[in-house]
């Protein structure tokens, strides 16, 4: 269900200008809490896996990449890495 509230609110936000967007997929919709540990990292590659087929300047592609980094960056240093730094060459 977490899945499904970050593809909603970005959805929203996308289409009526309302919501979270984005922040969904970080923060809990209950207690405000950031995500950290496994559920960061599942919850980085659920959102990289939603918008990945968007194209390489898409707002919400770049953004989950950068969350996928964020999330890698406390477990998979090397991985975590590679992201950011492919992040940063879409960025520029």
């Amino acid at each position: 269900c977490l899945v499904w509230q970050g593809e909603v609110a970005v959805k929203e936000k996308d289409e009526d200008g309302t919501g979270e967007g984005g922040l969904k997929w970080m923060r809990c919709f209950d207690c405000g809490q950031w995500f950290h540990g496994a559920v960061k990292v599942a919850l980085g590659w659920a959102m990289w896996k939603t918008y990945l087929g968007r194209a390489d300047t898409d707002g919400n592609r770049c953004n989950a990449m950068g969350i996928l980094g964020d999330a890698l960056r406390d477990s998979r240093c090397e991985e975590a890495l590679s992201v950011l730094e492919a992040n940063l060459a879409l960025n520029q």
